[in-house]
C-alpha cells in the first residue's frame, strides 16, 4: 500500500499488480470487519441471536468465540483471492468484439492481405443507405410497421406526430426500438402506480419534475432550497412546440449525468413479487443523493445481473482480475476474434455501449462509471436521463447540451451575436488541418466510491498510453508500397509514435488521485485549456466519456473533422447513427470511428488514414514517404468527416430531438392513463 501511495503507476503490468494488491488488501480489511461483526452478533444481549437463554448469557458461543473468529477469517481469506485460478482462466476467454484479419505475430517483412477498413466502411455505407431507404413513407405504412415491430397499435396522437415529422423532414420514422425498450418495464404496472411513483421519486434529492398541465409546462423541485437544474430546463424547452397536444403528466428528470435506476434482476424478471411493492416504504427524507459510505455502484449493479452470471457470484465478483496484458482478457480489452499482433491491428465495429459487465465483472475496474459518488435507486421509477449504461432502467432523452446552444459544446456558436452559424469561425480547410489526434479534458470519469481506483479510469488509461515516453513497442502495420496489398508490420517505440501523432492532455485536475496531485501530474501530461473552436485545427478529435456521456459529441460531428469515440453509454440516437445487421448483431459506424476500451487499435487506424509514422517507415527500410502512403486513406478519412457532418445536419438536428421527445411523450401518456386501450391510435 505504501508503494502505491508514493510511486507512479506507468505500465499496464504495474497497474495490474497495484490494482490487485489494493483490492485484495481492501477485501481483507472488509472480511476481517465482517468476521468481527459476525462474532459480535453472538454476544450476550444480541436479540438477533436469541437462540437459547443459555447462549444469550454466554454459553457455547461465548466460550468458542476464538475458534469461530479463526473459522470466519479462514473462509474470508479463501474467498478473497487465494483460489482465483478458475475465475482468472474464465476471464481470459476471447470474445468477438471487432473485426480484424489474421496477421503474423511480431515484425513481418511482407505479407499479402486486404486491409479491413475499406470493407468496414463499405459495409457501413450500404447498411445505412438501406436503413434510410426502408423508412415508412406514408402514415398507413408507419402504423403497419409499428404493429409489426411492437405487436400493438401506436399511441393516440400518432397521426399528429407523423405530421410533425413529415413537415420537418425527419428521416427516422420507424427507428424507435430503444425508446420502446426503455418504457417496456412500465407496462407491468398500472397507470395509477406509475403516477404514484413519478410523484414519489420527484421528492428525492437530485430529481427535478417537469409537469405538463392544461397544455403548459412547469418545473418543480420538491427538495427544500434547491433550484431546478439545466437538464430539466432543457427537457421543458424540447416540449414547447407540441405541449398543447399533450395530456397532463409528470416527468421526473435526473439532475445528474449518470444513470440512476438499477433494478435488481429479480424485480425486473418478476415485477409483481412482494418486494416490488416496497416502494411505498421508500422514504425520500432518508434518501441521500450520494453514497456516504453506505454502498457503491458496483454492488447495486451486480444485483441487476442474472443470478447465474459471474457478477452475482459474490466473492468472485469482488476479486481484482485486471490483466497484466489487457489484450489477454476478452473483448473489453481485446476487440478481435483472434489475438493478433498484440491486439493492435484489429478494429472495433462498435463501441462498448453493449458490453456485458455481468459476464465480465473484472472489467468494472477500468471504468469510472462504477465508482460514481451518486447513489443509484434500486426500484423501478420513471426517471429521465441523458444516457445510461447497459443494465440501467433510466428512460433516455436528448441531452440539454445537444439541444441548447452551449458555447463550450456547440459548433458554430457566435459569441458576439449570440447565435449559430453554419460554419464555425474557427473552422479550417481539410488540407490545413493537423494529422495529429487531439484531445483536451479534465480528469473526470468517475467518483471515489470506493476511493483508490482513479488511475485505472478510462481517461487516465488513455492519457498514459498516448503520452508514454518509454521504449515500449507499438506494432504498426502498413502497406508498402502504398496502396498495395503487401503489408509490413514493424515494432516501434511508443515514445516515437506518440510524439509524432498524439496531442492529448489533461487541462484540469478534478477529484481524488490515489497518490496525490504530484503523482497525478507526474503520471499524466497537463496543458492549457482550449476553446472548442481550437479543435477544428485537427482531423482527428478523440471523444472520451466523462462522468457519463460526452457532451461534445454532437459538436464534433457538426465539424469538418472526424470524431474517434469510445463509450460504454447508450443515448437517444443509438438507433439512428448505426445500421445494425440483425443476423450477426454487428453494428458498424459510418459517421465516426469507434474505438474499443483498450484504445490500442488507434495507432493502426491512424497509420491507415494518415500513413505510417516515420519511425515505422525507418524500421522497415521503406523508401516511401509518410504522406505518399496516406493519399487514399486521407480521402477515406474525409468521407467519414463529411458523413458525420451530413448526419448531424439531417438526423442530429434539434428538430429531430423534438420528434424523438414528442413520440416518447405519446408512449408515456398511454402508460400514464388508467385506460390504456383508450389511448391507442385508431387508424
Amino acid at each position: 500500500m505504501g508503494e502505491l501511495q508514493t510511486e507512479a503507476i506507468t505500465t499496464e503490468k504495474e497497474l495490474s499488480t497495484a490494482s490487485e494488491s489494493l483490492t485484495v488488501h481492501r477485501m481483507w480489511q472488509y472480511w476481517l470487519k465482517r468476521a468481527r461483526r459476525f462474532i459480535s452478533d453472538f454476544e450476550p444481549g444480541r436479540s438477533s441471536m436469541r437462540l437459547t437463554e443459555k447462549r444469550r448469557n454466554g454459553g457455547f458461543v461465548e466460550s468458542n468465540k476464538g475458534l469461530l473468529f479463526v473459522l470466519c477469517v479462514f473462509v474470508a481469506f479463501m474467498q478473497a483471492g487465494l483460489f482465483t485460478a478458475h475465475a482468472a482462466q474464465k476471464s481470459r476467454e476471447v470474445y468477438p468484439d471487432a473485426i480484424g484479419p489474421t496477421t503474423p505475430q511480431g515484425p513481418t517483412k511482407g505479407f499479402a492481405m486486404d486491409h479491413p477498413i475499406p470493407r468496414l466502411m463499405a459495409d457501413a455505407e450500404n447498411k445505412f443507405r438501406a436503413l434510410l431507404g426502408k423508412q415508412s413513407r406514408t402514415l398507413s405504412a408507419a402504423v403497419k410497421e409499428y404493429k409489426r415491430r411492437y405487436g400493438r397499435k401506436p399511441p393516440r396522437g400518432f397521426d399528429e406526430w407523423w405530421k410533425f415529422a413529415k413537415e420537418n423532414n425527419v428521416k427516422m420514422i420507424d427507428e424507435y426500438d430503444g425508446l420502446v425498450e426503455d418504457l417496456a418495464p412500465f407496462w407491468e404496472m398500472s397507470g395509477e402506480e406509475l403516477r404514484r411513483r413519478a410523484w414519489q421519486i420527484a421528492s428525492f434529492d437530485s430529481i427535478d419534475l417537469v409537469r405538463v398541465q392544461d397544455g403548459n409546462t412547469t418545473i418543480e423541485n420538491l427538495s427544500e432550497g434547491t433550484d431546478p437544474g439545466a437538464r430539466a430546463k432543457g427537457f421543458r424547452d424540447m416540449l414547447f412546440k407540441f405541449k398543447s397536444k399533450l395530456p397532463d403528466m409528470d416527468f421526473p428528470v435526473n439532475t445528474k449525468s449518470e444513470g440512476r435506476i438499477l433494478v435488481p434482476w429479480e424485480l425486473r424478471k418478476y415485477p409483481n413479487i412482494t418486494e416490488q411493492e416496497g416502494s411505498q416504504g421508500f422514504d425520500p427524507k432518508t434518501f441521500s443523493a450520494d453514497w456516504q459510505g453506505e454502498g457503491n455502484v458496483w454492488e447495486a449493479y451486480r444485483r441487476a445481473c442474472p443470478p447465474d452470471s459471474p457478477a452475482r457470484h459474490m466473492f468472485a465478483s469482488m476479486r481484482a482480475t485486471i490483466p497484466a496484458s489487457p489484450v489477454s482478457k476478452g473483448n473489453f480489452f481485446a476487440p478481435q476474434k483472434q489475438i493478433i499482433s498484440g491486439g493492435e491491428f484489429s478494429f472495433a465495429p462498435h463501441t462498448s455501449g453493449h458490453f456485458d459487465f455481468c459476464q465480465n465483472p473484472w472489467a468494472r475496474y477500468t471504468q469510472g462509471h462504477f465508482f460514481s459518488d451518486w447513489r443509484t435507486i434500486p426500484m423501478l421509477y420513471p426517471v429521465f436521463s441523458p444516457a445510461k449504461g447497459k443494465g440501467y432502467s433510466d428512460i433516455r432523452i436528448p441531452s440539454h447540451y445537444y439541444y441548447g446552444s452551449v458555447p463550450r459544446y456547440t459548433y458554430g456558436w457566435d459569441p458576439v451575436n449570440m447565435d449559430m452559424k453554419a460554419v464555425d469561425g474557427n473552422e479550417l480547410p481539410w488540407e490545413k488541418k493537423s494529422d495529429k489526434i487531439f484531445w483536451r479534458g479534465a480528469t473526470t470519469g468517475g467518483g471515489s466510491t470506493p476511493a483508490g481506483f482513479t488511475h485505472q479510469y478510462h481517461r487516465h488509461r488513455f492519457l498514459r498510453m498516448a503520452t508514454d515516453t518509454s521504449d515500449t513497442n507499438r506494432t504498426i502495420t502498413f502497406a508498402d508500397p502504398p496502396s498495395s496489398t503487401n503489408f509490413v508490420s514493424e515494432k516501434v517505440p511508443a515514445r516515437a509514435v506518440n510524439q509524432e501523432i498524439m496531442d492529448v492532455a489533461f487541462v484540469k485536475a478534478v477529484g481524488y488521485y490515489p497518490a496525490g496531485d504530484a503523482a497525478l501530474a507526474r503520471d499524466h501530461r497537463f496543458d492549457d485549456a482550449v476553446s472548442l473552436g481550437k479543435h477544428w485545427a485537427y482531423k482527428y478529435l478523440l471523444d472520451l466519456d466523462g462522468m457519463s456521456y460526452s457532451g461534445r459529441f454532437m459538436g464534433f460531428l457538426a465539424s469538418d473533422s472526424v470524431p474517434m469515440k469510445a463509450t460504454i453509454y447508450q443515448e437517444y440516437f443509438s438507433d439512428w447513427i448505426q445500421p445494425c445487421n440483425a443476423a450477426d448483431g454487428v453494428a458498424i459506424r459510418l459517421h465516426y470511428i469507434p474505438l474499443s476500451a483498450s484504445y490500442k487499435e488507434i495507432y493502426n487506424i491512424h497509420a491507415y488514414f494518415s500513413g505510417a509514422p516515420a519511425a515505422a517507415l525507418e524500421a522497415s527500410g521503406s523508401s516511401s514517404s509518410r504522406h505518399a502512403g496516406s493519399a487514399e486513406g486521407d480521402r477515406r478519412l474525409r468521407r467519414i468527416a463529411r458523413a458525420g457532418k451530413q448526419w448531424k445536419q439531417t438526423i442530429g438536428r434539434t428538430v429531430d430531438m423534438e420528434a424523438y421527445v414528442y413520440r416518447m411523450c405519446l408512449e408515456y401518456a398511454r402508460l400514464w392513463a388508467d385506460d390504456r386501450a383508450a389511448m391507442d391510435f385508431v387508424f
